[in-house]
């Protein structure tokens, strides 16, 4: 008789949780709804099959999802003064690190499917309550900050298109409240996911500003290193705010929340991979635009999103600003849903309280409750005025990028865990990829705290 692995305590078993979906579908048959892998269907009506291009479209969704938040309003302001300081000469970071974003995000994915839990709940069980605490109060305090900052951005956002902060921001927060609140999780992801496509705008901008083919070409596939301080603070910065803590949060607790399957997981591998591709794609558009305009003509300092947006417009014309300023609402309006969601996942995932978009506010209080503190607090302080952003910002990176590294030991650890996983665990090449990510990330890392602390 084959010796079967001991299940870890608080932990359904890996047969259990390979026909969680189904049984999830069979227990729905008698009512008016079947919910089958996180989709929802009258009961008695089979879904017909899409054509090769909507299965396309299907695939994709929490990775979409997470990789485009992270092009947040912090992000855009990263990628265009990379764009205005250095022209093209740092788009070859945000090529390299596409690889090692996707396979992070791809082995979260892996996380959720395999076990039905999300990673601080994982983090609790595996490694104790300690360990999830100390990840409770850095997410909580750094997402808490960016929540902030997003609303910021959204209110410079408003201001560049007409509409006053004040409108804006509480009216934009309202509307985050009553999508997540009153709708279903499928509907959410749906309306996630066309948010995203706000970020067109930039690729649209990048060619109103005309772009050399060769630098461009030289930008994005030979290394260039520079010994200036800038330089390299820059390069950190794009690393730091490429890949953060809250993407890997989301993803898993999303899948989890989907009821994606380990005994069908593929498409989930294709979302984190594609989703990533095209987040990247778009930061680098971003860089694009600003190098091809405002690097050219010397305007080599940029402070905001907002500042790149209004700069644009002597180079490239009223349009290219329109649509700056356009993809600057839209993401902010993405993260500012993300954030809060990842959060409140994070933390009711570590206390083992109840959690979903599916519940309500009755049978999920401290899930929904943070969630709506978040958004309260994120509004609230964004329309203090003379707001010190900037100092902000620099904190939250710093707090964000003390995380990083420890969430990602945590994740490669879980994935090579075969109680968890079963045959979903890691395979030797992802690991030799994980380990050099973690090692370049680390010391990435250790270069901006050495900077904050002793650059003086």
């Amino acid at each position: 008789m084959t010796e079967r692995t001991p299940a870890l305590e608080g932990l359904e078993p890996l047969e259990r949780i390979d026909n969680r979906a189904t049984e999830d579908a069979l227990r729905a048959a008698s009512g008016s709804q079947i919910r089958l892998q996180g989709r929802s269907y009258p009961a008695g009506r089979i879904p017909q099959p899409k054509a090769a291009w909507l299965r396309w479209l299907a695939i994709l969704g929490p990775g979409l999802v997470a990789a485009s938040a992270g092009n947040d309003a912090g992000g855009i302001a990263t990628y265009s003064s990379a764009g205005a300081k250095y022209g093209y000469d740092l788009i070859w970071v945000m090529v390299l690190i596409t690889v090692p974003m996707a396979l992070i995000q791809e082995t979260c994915a892996r996380l959720g499917a395999a076990t039905g839990r999300g990673l601080l709940d994982l983090i609790r069980h595996r490694f104790g309550c300690n360990w999830a605490l100390f990840a409770i109060v850095v997410v909580g305090i750094a997402n808490a900050g960016l929540i902030v900052s997003e609303f910021v951005g959204l209110g410079a956002a408003g201001d560049l298109l007409g509409i006053p902060k004040l409108v804006l921001v509480p009216l934009a927060a309202i509307a985050l409240w009553a999508l997540v609140l009153f709708w279903s999780y499928s509907y959410l992801e749906k309306v996630l996911i066309l948010m995203t496509l706000v970020f067109l705008v930039y690729p649209a901008a990048a060619w109103m500003g005309q772009p050399h083919a060769g630098e461009l070409a030289r930008g994005a596939f030979i290394p260039h290193l520079k010994s200036d301080r800038g330089f390299l603070m820059l390069l950190v910065a794009l690393i730091g705010t490429t890949i953060t803590p809250y993407m890997q949060l989301f993803q898993q607790s999303s899948m989890v929340e989907r009821l994606a399957s380990r005994k069908n997981y593929g498409n989930e591998r294709w979302d984190a991979w594609v989703g990533c591709t095209l987040s990247n794609l778009m930061s680098i558009a971003m860089m694009v635009a600003t190098a091809a305009t405002l690097h050219k003509l010397g305007k080599t300092t940029i402070d905001s999103a907002a500042d790149a947006a209004k700069a644009l417009e002597p180079a490239a014309g009223h349009a290219a600003t329109t649509l700056f300023a356009v993809g600057l609402l839209g993401a902010t309006l993405l993260a500012a849903a993300v954030l809060p969601l990842a959060t409140a996942y994070a933390v009711t995932e570590a206390m083992g309280a109840p959690k979903g978009v599916d519940l309500d506010f009755r049978r999920a209080p401290l899930f929904f409750g943070l969630f709506t503190f978040l958004l309260v607090l994120g509004a609230g302080v964004a329309l203090i005025p003379r707001l010190p952003v900037m100092d902000l910002l620099v904190g939250v990176q710093v707090l964000n990028g003390v995380l990083l590294p420890f969430v990602l030991v945590f994740i490669v650890l879980l994935a090579n865990d075969k109680r968890y996983m079963g045959e979903l665990k890691n395979t030797r090449l992802t690991n030799i990829f994980s380990v050099i990510t973690i090692v370049t990330i680390t010391t990435a890392v250790l270069i901006l705290l050495g900077d904050q602390f002793f650059g003086g």
